[in-house]
């Protein structure tokens, strides 16, 4: 009955396990994002929950993100940083079992020379034997490390998935950059010609003494300001594809194209849901991530408690050998031996206790950079939503002001051709309407760039394969 208690004493303290049990903490989620159109009703659907190929529907830019899912370095590193993580869990966990290893050793012995009266000229003596080594687990302090191992890997798979989602808004931003900036070398391009045309039109008038020398100089400036523009614009078409080229893994080259941005512009979705706040804790990864790291935070606090207490160790041996003296064998032996010991911390100028206090304070720290996080996230997407919608409002409105510009721009050339006033009329609404379709071309790829910034803070797009 003795033994059978002690037994069961001995199960009860090994299912301990001291420290604090991780639990979410409460958090004020609001009801409704702020910023959320008022067309949108509130509901558990959201963008976010869409994988990337739904949401971007150019297939040039679906490739190059495959791509980019494949070979990107930081994608690598995180991909390396799991596997560390996965081997770390499996390291904490193999110190809750016995440790078991085999030793076996011949140590043979020769005397040479003259040997004393009785002396032993020989021995052979082999051994082999099985050893154990186990820390029996009584105050859950490894059991509390390996918790902690967990949430580390845990929070290491967030952490890639945090890198894939964005990587993804990386190469789409990069990539709508680039369309934009294909579209102001278009427009620059084609103002350049118009313009070429209108100064070989006011030099003929010129020399035809119907114009006067201040056109000229007019018309050069409205091409110079044209011609100016070129250079600017194909650096940074040069430099975007490098920026494209270093995220996919490659070395700097061209990149392909696909839908320009007026058609992306067309087929992108004029509103988007965002879904419930208290889903998006669940969804971004970077705030999944935090919380892990609060978990194992608060399972550290358990490892550094249990070294106030006991730790107890079983030590043990069996084996079989035997020993040959002089060409005469004696065995098989057998042996066994079983050693429990314990050690208790009595003094050790308050180190476990410091130790107990640093935990705690990691913990603090985890909880603030979770709590910050998620406020974080809820910001990001309240300025996503309204950035979006007022991109968009800008874009509309822009666009009338370039219908606008270019009916001016054609009745001052008629006008000036039919000499009622002067090229300066001309030089303001050509000025004007260049620099307007410019601010259009912007304006869409700024839609754009929201719509990603929208996915991304909504914890889109870090599903990696379709």
């Amino acid at each position: 009955m003795k033994r059978g208690a002690l037994l069961s004493a001995a199960l009860l303290l090994a299912g301990c396990a001291v420290g604090p049990d991780y639990k979410r903490p409460e958090l004020q989620v609001p009801p409704e994002f702020r910023g959320q159109p008022p067309d949108v009703p509130a509901s558990e659907k959201s963008i976010g929950d869409l994988a990337w190929w739904e949401v971007f529907q150019d297939p040039v830019l679906q490739e190059l993100l495959r791509t980019a899912l494949a070979a990107n370095y930081d994608l690598r590193i995180a991909t390396a940083r799991v596997l560390d993580a996965q081997a770390q869990v499996t390291i904490n966990r193999s110190f809750q079992f016995p440790d078991v290893t085999g030793n076996a050793s011949a140590a043979y012995n020769r005397v040479v020379g003259d040997r004393a009266p009785l002396q032993i000229k020989s021995t052979f003596t082999p051994i082999g034997t099985l050893d154990l080594a186990w820390e029996l687990d009584f105050w859950g302090r490894l059991r509390r490390s390996t918790e902690a191992a967990r949430d580390d890997l845990l929070a290491t798979e967030d952490a890639r998935q945090f890198v894939i989602s964005t990587l993804i808004s990386d190469v789409a931003t990069a990539y709508f950059q680039l369309r934009e900036l294909d579209l102001e070398l278009e427009i620059s391009n084609r103002t350049l010609a118009s313009r070429q045309g209108s100064l070989r039109l006011v030099q003929a008038r010129y020399q035809g003494g119907v114009s006067a020398l201040i056109d000229v100089r007019q018309a050069e400036v409205l091409l110079y300001t044209a011609t100016e523009t070129i250079p600017d614009v194909e650096r940074r078409i040069a430099q975007t594809e490098n920026l494209i080229s270093l995220l996919l893994g490659r070395n700097p080259g061209p990149v392909l194209r696909g839908r320009s941005t007026a058609e992306t512009v067309a087929l992108a979705p004029p509103n988007v849901p965002p879904g419930l706040p208290s889903s998006l804790l669940e969804r971004r990864p970077d705030v999944r991530q935090a919380e892990y790291q609060l978990a194992a935070a608060t399972a550290r606090i358990g490892v550094a408690k249990a070294d106030y207490f006991p730790r107890v160790f079983l030590t043990g041996s069996a084996g079989a050998g035997g020993i040959n003296i002089d060409g005469r064998w004696f065995g098989p032996q057998g042996l066994f031996a079983i050693a429990p010991s314990l050690t208790l911390p009595i003094f050790n100028m308050g180190r476990i206790g410091a130790g107990l206090d640093s935990a705690q304070a990691r913990a603090l720290e985890a909880l603030a950079s979770y709590e910050q996080t998620v406020q974080t996230a809820f910001r990001e997407a309240a300025d996503a939503l309204v950035e979006h919608q007022k991109r968009r409002e800008f874009r509309i409105q822009q666009g009338l002001l370039v219908d606008s510009l270019r009916d001016a721009a054609r009745l001052a050339d008629i006008r000036y051709k039919g000499g009622v006033t002067s090229y300066l009329e001309v030089l303001d609404t050509e000025r004007q309407l260049f620099d307007a379709e410019l601010e259009h071309a912007r304006a869409q790829r700024d839609e754009l760039l929201a719509l990603v910034r929208i996915y991304r803070a909504l914890g889109g797009g870090w599903a990696s394969s379709s």
